[in-house]
């Protein structure tokens, strides 16, 4: 009995020690779908920082476990996984591939992070977050979406260029546009000639991210271009399974929402009666004729893509084909443009070398209706006919003069401007880039990177004015105007990477490389009435310059809880002199994942994440190339120096500034970051101060000691401070239905802190050189420089009559004030989402608070003498009932009646579509939209919404219904 006692007592002890013993796992992780190992899989016992890393093979060791541990395995793009240790300590892990995962994969400069790891301002838009609709320009997809950027489209022309502003105007005279990188290629931002957008060579489709990057801790990487921010546009990229394929294909009709309020013809003829003269009430014709009527159309557009995504021969490609039209609203504008892209992603020596190779090409035709057409529209006299039999322009009424010519101070019929002017141009550009990343043989802490890319684009174009067009000279045999350009935009990045983790809990990763840019154009251009007249009639400009860098980042994280990242880079531009070539721009960040406290274990925050940055960068963009050299202008045929019967060309000097240098920006970023409810609900918060100092902009300098008497010149500072709040929500996730919102609001507030002069800024159309705005010291940038209006008893403005502000009884340029600016105070964006069963609906829609206009229109065409001026008749705005002005005035153009507030909200897109999955395979989305569905707002003017305030025969943004489908298969 003893004997078996011990036994048992044995065997207990035995099991005791096998299960509570510590073992070494092992193991092999694969992608659960293709049986592939995944290298670089996170393998960390649960509540602990001991783990490991896959190595190149997928396979993992851990030592010092013991039955009952978990082992969570985490991979980008790829759902977590826990795995309980049981009896067996030799595993095989198969991970289920996950969009939510790929969701939150960050692309940053020279490289890629989770979006849990940022320690900057950073916002990801991925395809599931963009703006429906017609989208033809890749900016519009993110326009309302992201706190603090402002998306302004130049005009409702099709595809038209987008004004893209991140925490308010960075420069005074150079661009206060982001950088664009798409896939790894920094774009050049002075455009493609005859392009209506500089990104319209990519296929809206084809994207998959955009990231936003807006704070100078995350910028400064890019260093000198990435002043005003950073977008990084990701396309989509092949996958390591079997092929799918997509086709979309939709149709779009566009209608004109508005149209600028003029008098009609009988309220046109009643004025006229009352207030002509015999001769003057002569003129007046016997029509009815709405001239905006004339000019605008409903148009048609329409988009066809193809792509297919999967493997070919064991390498991930994706390859598309699209093809879209789109007819503007404005008669006779059209867009036609056809795109490919292809994406290789092979991987050789074991998966130690990956390649990533992509090109995109674009065709587009561009047909440019004049926009003349439509000032003239606005003013052209509404009881002429579109017509005249007699007429020798075409068939086409104009305003004679006694020659019989078209009278020089007459509008010209806005029709034959739309007919008898043929504007096209044709762009061929072609984006591509290959992309090597080596895990180096022995060193596998290190990838050796090398990205080179090359964008470059050919452009053709011409302007036709035929024979018939009304014009003021006599014997015009009509004219050609033409362009070719072709520019070259290449790129060359090498860098070192080097990844670690130390100790189960220290995670380093250094960056450090070196950059080339350089920027090519070769112009040529042709204008043959130069050459009828004998002048030179060809002009040839060539131009280059260059940008090299050197860059360096560090980011360091203990256990996923406190994160410090640092970068610096050098930059030396070839547009400044030698001296003050190099810049430097530092950058330090620094991050606290409190929700990882063990205090925070049994709170409700999923995530809360304090983060703080600050960093500089710097900015040229926009600045015309070595101004640090004397540079030479030759003179006109028509200004020829006489010596003897020989007449000779001169050169004379052009402005020099040897000590221009590089503006700095500055910005102080503190932010937070939370998620709670299961991250039903989670959002950001950031507050920022961004000082921009060294200011390029117009300075005066004294005679003799230049070559004019203003050259560019580094002469002020500026300051935007704001705050941003974003929020997303789910309040219902049920299998049948999920309903999801976004909201987003900002403020900033821009002042210029110093500028030794004022520069005054925003031409008008009343008065030769008439200027409306200011840049001015302690004020924001292109605020409205006016004279306070005085009113009578009933409201109405007295004409001529100013507050002497400074009271010193004379209305001079002293008694102008600062009547508010065009940026908003306040931008907000809200989105909804709703999805039941295989029904969606979304809604887009947007404000802007505090952001003023001046009515340029109404300020130029509602004043009374313009009605009967030069004996011609000229319709009038409709704001000559409110304001009653009679009198052409420089000081009354520049009353701040004409000034009005521009608050709106918008309704930009409301989309419904229907999901048809029960085919095998196959899944068919129908879809229906509705855009620019509704503006509230008491701004008098066409549209409240136009890039720095000055509404002048503005291009109105058509409303578009949308029908589609969308195939996968």
């Amino acid at each position: 009995m003893k004997k078996i006692k011990l036994l048992l007592i044995g065997l207990l002890l035995s099991t005791s020690f096998t299960m509570f013993a510590q073992q070494t796992v092992k193991g092999v992780v694969k992608e659960k779908s293709t049986g592939t190992a995944l290298p670089g899989v996170s393998v960390v016992v649960k509540g602990t920082v001991r783990g490991s890393q896959t190595d190149f093979d997928g396979m993992f060791i851990i030592e010092k476990v013991k039955t009952g541990d978990i082992l969570v395995f985490k991979y980008l793009g790829y759902s977590d996984k826990e795995i309980v240790i049981g009896s067996n300590f030799n595993l095989t892990v198969e991970l289920e591939e996950s969009l939510e995962q790929l969701d939150e994969i960050v692309v940053v400069g020279y490289g890629s992070v989770r979006k849990e790891d940022l320690t900057g301002t950073t916002d990801l838009l991925t395809s599931k977050d963009f703006n429906k609709g017609p989208i033809v320009s890749a900016q519009s997809l993110i326009s309302g979406k992201v706190a603090g950027v402002s998306v302004i489209a130049g005009s409702g022309a099709p595809g038209e260029g987008q004004s893209i502003n991140i925490r308010g105007t960075g420069s005074l005279s150079l661009t206060s546009q982001p950088l664009y990188v798409i896939d790894g290629i920094p774009l050049d931002n002075g455009g493609v000639a005859g392009s209506r957008n500089p990104l319209n060579f990519i296929n809206p489709n084809d994207i998959e991210t955009f990231v936003v990057l807006k704070d100078a801790s995350s910028t400064a990487i890019y260093g000198s271009r990435a002043a005003n921010g950073v977008v990084l546009i990701t396309t989509k990229k092949g996958k390591d399974k079997e092929f799918k394929f997509n086709i979309s294909s939709q149709t779009t009709v566009y209608t004109l929402r508005d149209k600028v309020d003029v008098l009609s013809a009988n309220q046109f003829t009643s004025l006229i009666n009352d207030i002509g003269s015999t001769s003057q009430i002569a003129l007046l014709g016997n029509s009815d004729t709405d001239w905006q009527d004339e000019i605008y159309t409903t148009a048609i557009g329409q988009d066809h893509n193809f792509s297919a995504i999967g493997n070919l021969y064991g390498m991930p490609m994706r390859a598309s084909l699209g093809y879209s039209e789109h007819e503007g609203i404005l008669k006779g504008d059209n867009l036609a443009r056809t795109t490919g892209s292809i994406n290789l992603s092979p991987t050789l020596f074991d998966k130690h070398l990956k390649i990533e190779l992509n090109a995109k090409g674009m065709y587009t035709e561009n047909k440019f209706a004049n926009r003349g057409a439509i000032g003239s529209a606005v003013s052209f006299d509404p009881t002429q006919n579109v017509y005249d039999a007699t007429s020798k322009y075409g068939g086409y009424f104009a305003w004679l003069d006694i020659n019989g010519n078209q009278n020089s101070l007459a509008p010209t019929n806005p029709v034959a401007l739309l007919n008898l002017i043929d504007d096209t141009a044709e762009i061929r550009r072609f984006v591509g880039n290959a992309k090597f990343d080596y895990k180096i043989h022995g060193f596998e802490d290190f990838t050796a990177t090398v990205n080179l890319g090359y964008d470059t684009s050919n452009s053709h174009g011409r302007t036709v004015t035929s024979s018939l067009i009304p014009k003021t000279e006599t014997g015009f045999n009509g004219s050609l105007t033409s362009y070719i350009q072709n520019s070259d935009n290449k790129v060359f990045d090498a860098y070192l990477t080097y990844q670690k983790t130390f100790n189960e809990a220290h995670n380093l990763t250094v960056v450090g490389g070196h950059a080339y840019q350089s920027f090519e154009y070769d112009n040529y251009s042709y204008d043959s009435e130069a050459q009828e007249d004998g002048n030179t009639y060809e002009f040839i400009d060539k131009s280059k310059n260059v940008l090299l860098s050197y860059f360096g980042r560090a980011n360091y994280d203990y256990n996923g809880k406190y994160y410090l990242t640092a970068t610096l880079r050098a930059d030396a531009s070839s547009k400044l002199n030698p001296d003050d070539r190099w810049g430097l721009f530092p950058s330090f960040a620094a991050a606290w994942s409190i929700h990882k406290e063990d205090f925070m274990q049994d709170s409700f925050f999923n995530e809360l994440k304090l983060r703080v940055g600050y960093g500089e960068t710097g900015n040229i963009n926009g600045l015309e190339d070595y101004l640090f050299l004397t540079r030479y202008t030759g003179s006109t045929d028509t200004a020829s120096y006489q010596f003897g019967n020989q007449y000779y060309q001169t050169y004379r000097p052009e402005e020099i500034n040897e000590n221009l240098r590089w503006e700095v920006g500055r910005t102080l970023n503190i932010g937070v970051d939370f998620a709670f409810l299961d991250r039903k609900i989670s959002g950001s918060v950031n507050a920022y101060v961004k000082e921009t100092n060294d200011l390029i902009a117009s300075s005066i300098v004294d005679p003799f000691t230049n070559f004019g008497n203003r050259i560019r010149a580094n002469i002020g500072d500026m300051e935007n401070r704001g705050l941003e709040f974003m929020i997303n929500a789910t309040p219902i996730r049920t299998e049948n239905f999920e309903w999801s919102l976004n909201y987003n609001i900002s403020l900033n507030d821009n002042e210029i802190t110093k500028l030794s002069t004022d520069q005054p800024q925003g031409g008008i159309s009343t008065g030769v050189g008439g200027q409306v705005q200011v840049h001015r010291e302690g004020e924001t940038a292109n605020s409205f420089l006016v004279y306070q209006q005085v009113y009578d008893a009933n409201g109405k403005p007295l004409e001529g009559v100013f507050v002497d502000r400074n009271s010193d009884n004379i209305i001079n340029d002293d008694d102008k004030y600062i009547d508010n600016d065009p940026f908003a105070d306040v931008l907000m964006g809200f989105n909804t989402n709703l999805n039941y069963k295989n029904w969606d609906l979304s809604i887009q829609t947007r404000a802007s608070f505090g952001n003023y206009m001046y009515n340029d229109i109404a300020a130029s065409k509602g004043i009374l003498q313009n009605a009967t001026n030069n004996n011609i008749l000229s319709n009038l705005h409709a704001d000559y009932y409110n304001s009653g002005f009679t009198v052409i005035s420089n000081d009354t153009a520049l009353s701040d009646h004409f000034v009005q507030d521009a608050s709106f909200f918008k309704i930009d897109n409301i989309s419904i579509g229907y999901t048809l999955d029960q085919l095998e395979n196959t899944t068919f989305r129908f879809y229906g939209s509705l855009q620019n569905v509704l503006i509230i707002t008491d701004y008098d003017g066409l549209d409240p919404e136009i890039s720095l305030g000055i509404d002048n025969n503005f291009y109105p943004r058509p409303r578009s219904f949308v029908l589609g489908v969308n195939v996968n298969f």
